[in-house]
């Protein structure tokens, strides 16, 4: 039997790493989420909306990761409430393992960071009029029909 790195690696798998990503949905008390438009200064996805999040450091705990890159971007503290999913996607230099999680606002005054230039408390039933990401639209999409028929 092969070892256990020899059956996970492949040339494919050795050019693009696995990273992990978190993103917070911020929720409020009416079904809406804070939504975040990435700006022209960004290199991939510009014009996208998304929730607050980015990349895990090397060595970060992702939940820690997570209420870091709410800040960056909010200018709120958040506190994480639950799951919302996870998905994958591939990048240019890496397969991106997105890590969803519900939070709530704590603190905090609502302000823009340079990655974005608007944001939205956008209701869950009408995420269909945003344009997402691709490689997470579906799954925003799915989560807000989920949350919605939850209810």
């Amino acid at each position: 039997m092969k070892p256990l790195a020899a059956r996970f690696s492949s040339p494919v798998t050795a050019l693009k790493p696995f990273r992990l990503a978190v993103k917070a949905v911020i929720l409020d008390g009416q079904q809406r989420c804070l939504l975040v438009r990435r700006s022209a200064l960004n290199r991939s996805f510009a014009g996208c909306w998304e929730w607050p999040g980015g990349k895990v450091d090397d060595g970060e705990d992702f939940a820690a990761a997570l209420l870091r890159e709410a800040q960056e971007e909010t200018g709120l503290a958040v506190q994480i409430t639950g799951l919302a999913g996870a998905t994958a996607y591939e990048m240019a230099a890496a397969r991106i393992v997105l890590l969803c999680m519900e939070a709530h606002r704590v603190s905090g005054e609502l302000r823009l960071s340079g990655e974005h230039d608007d944001l939205a408390w956008a209701p869950l039933a009408e995420f269909q009029r945003f344009t997402f990401a691709p490689g997470v639209d579906v799954f925003m999409l799915d989560y807000a029909s989920r949350k919605l028929a939850a209810r």
